[in-house]
């Protein structure tokens, strides 16, 4: 079995019929290039994949291992069906993992106020043909604090993913996983039927609902470019990501009481653990909150040991 055209077909196979995004398929690459470099391209014997394991636990994070493992289970069960193997060499191999908590970064709720207010702002004082772009911007952010989408998948919004009538957009999130989120703001809902109106032609012929000054899709790199640019200018000092933005959606909705499998489904989650990461974030909100502000800790209480 030649190893490199096996890989090629698998990740093939991922890309077109697993219908899984590029940077997944990227991961994969890296993961089962770096084993295979490990193991010298053969199917190895269940000690020489644990001496590799152990290798891992060495330079990488518990997640990073975890993924690393799970790039190569999921390989040799590709080869178990192709029938190229009589059975995968991770059946015998057992993992357990005890992964560091770490919680999302979120942004301020006066800094996302603070960083709309300024592009809001900066309309009143560009020109006609600078609104265009200035439309763009400020609906990308306003889209991801309304729908908590990841960058990427804002990035590749098409025109027929979005319904501007009724406000719901459809995203395809990982592994092809399609969800649909409604954008439930009336204000943000008339500025994208506001940029929608001026770049009509632009996005009509590139068919992304965002683009850029060359009328073609308006990428992830240059999204991350054009907050970081806002971010800068509002005078705010916190390094602002897209994903914060995501994190940050969750974790007020959970503090207004939403359902936790409703914001599964939100979110795209394929896991509801996955989610639950936002109840401590909000757990740790409501700890600082009983604090500071409750009424017992002004109470002159006598006789208190």
């Amino acid at each position: 079995m030649n190893i490199q055209q096996t890989l090629s077909s698998y990740l093939d196979y991922c890309k077109f019929r697993k219908d899984l995004d590029a940077k997944t398929l990227k991961a994969y690459r890296i993961d089962l290039q770096q084993y295979f470099a490990f193991v010298a391209g053969e199917t190895p014997q269940k000690n020489k994949i644990e001496e590799y394991i152990t290798e891992l636990h060495k330079h990488y994070k518990q997640k990073t291992v975890k993924r690393k493992i799970a790039s190569m289970k999921a390989f040799y069960s590709y080869l178990e069906e192709l029938e190229l193997i009589s059975e995968s060499p991770f059946r015998k191999i057992r993992g357990n993992f005890k992964e560091t908590l770490v919680l999302p970064r979120i942004i301020p709720r006066a800094e996302i106020e603070q960083l709309l207010n300024y592009m809001y702002v900066c309309q009143k004082q560009g020109t006609d043909s600078r609104r265009k772009y200035w439309l763009r911007d400020v609906a990308v952010v306003e889209i991801f604090f309304a729908t908590g989408a990841r960058v990427y998948e804002i990035s590749n919004i098409r025109l027929d993913c979005i319904d501007l009538s009724s406000g719901l957009i459809r995203f395809m999130g990982k592994g092809g996983k399609e969800r649909y989120v409604q954008i439930a703001d009336d204000e943000v809902l008339k500025l994208l039927q506001e940029y929608y109106r001026v770049n009509e032609k632009e996005i009509r012929q590139s068919g992304y609902f965002f683009v850029n000054r060359q009328g073609k899709r308006f990428t992830e790199q240059s999204i991350r470019d054009m907050l970081k640019k806002y971010t800068k200018l509002a005078g705010i000092e916190r390094n602002i990501t897209p994903h914060m933005f995501r994190h940050s959606f969750a974790t007020y909705l959970i503090e207004e009481g939403v359902d936790i499998s409703c914001l599964q489904q939100i979110l795209g989650h394929s896991s509801i653990k996955t989610t639950q990461i936002y109840i401590h974030v909000a757990t740790q909100k409501q700890a600082e909150i009983l604090k500071n502000m409750h009424p017992r800790k002004h109470m002159h209480i006598v006789g208190v040991v």
